[in-house]
């Protein structure tokens, strides 16, 4: 399969899995996404970071609250403050996810039930952490969630959509949201060749975003319009060229 396909997969078939068996990942997993977070730090401006066998951010009540088992392994979202930071985190984390899911690996995106100051993780001066996403070897691989419809997470003018919106419309409308709230809407510009996104409100709805935006992308081989990726990439050809 070609990236985009391997891509589509990996969005087709991650479920989030907060059991996990216990067993170390393998060194050369580790690897390739240690490799693959330092790039993504470095086109972004993040500074995620992933802990390998270390279950302190799961001891607490919250964890056991929200189910997880054997969860030693994670990905903290960590970034500059910044208006744009949630949804950064949430382009570029999902990226780790797929990758992750593609290598063997099952994840769950985890806004509330750890612990913050147990989290192993680098934290500067004018830095976030944002949530975490538990990584490993799952006990199962998951099940899918109920998905709106893709009419109620898009606008498009009552114009007939386009392949490759529909495509990525597909693709986004299974994007993680905290809660399964899917609070995001996609709209479709009159000239049916560009797109934008916003997120509706809602716990953690900007890292929500950020991960449709992702989706949207990856199965549509358009790009989102106005979004802080695309803004990211207008400031960095910004330096560039008053370099």
């Amino acid at each position: 399969m070609d990236q985009a396909r391997d891509d589509i997969w990996a969005i087709e078939h991650r479920h989030s899995v907060r059991r996990f068996t216990g067993e170390a990942v393998p060194a050369d997993v580790r690897a390739e996404l240690e490799r693959a977070v330092a790039a993504a730090n470095a086109t972004s401006g993040l500074h995620m970071q992933l802990a390998w066998d270390e279950p302190e951010a799961f001891k607490t009540m919250l964890a056991h609250y929200g189910k997880f088992q054997n969860a030693c392994n994670y990905l903290a979202l960590v970034g500059p403050k910044g208006p744009d930071l949630d949804e950064l985190c949430g382009y570029f984390g999902e990226k780790i996810v797929l990758l992750a899911q593609r290598l063997g690996l099952n994840s769950c995106w985890v806004g509330g039930t750890f612990s913050r100051k147990r989290t192993r993780c680098d934290v500067g001066a004018g830095e976030r952490l944002v949530m975490v996403v538990a990584l490993g070897l799952g006990v199962d691989d998951g099940r899918p969630r109920r998905s709106k419809g893709i009419s109620e997470l898009s606008n498009t003018h009552g114009l007939v959509m386009p392949n490759w919106f529909q495509h990525g419309m597909q693709a986004a409308a299974l994007a993680p949201t905290a809660l399964n709230q899917q609070h995001f809407i996609f709209t479709l510009d009159r000239d049916r060749t560009r797109v934008r996104a916003q997120s509706t409100g809602g716990f953690f709805s900007k890292v929500d975003l950020g991960i449709a935006e992702c989706h949207f992308e990856l199965a549509s081989g358009h790009a989102v319009e106005d979004s802080a990726t695309s803004r990211l990439a207008g400031s960095r050809a910004g330096e560039k060229g008053g370099r």
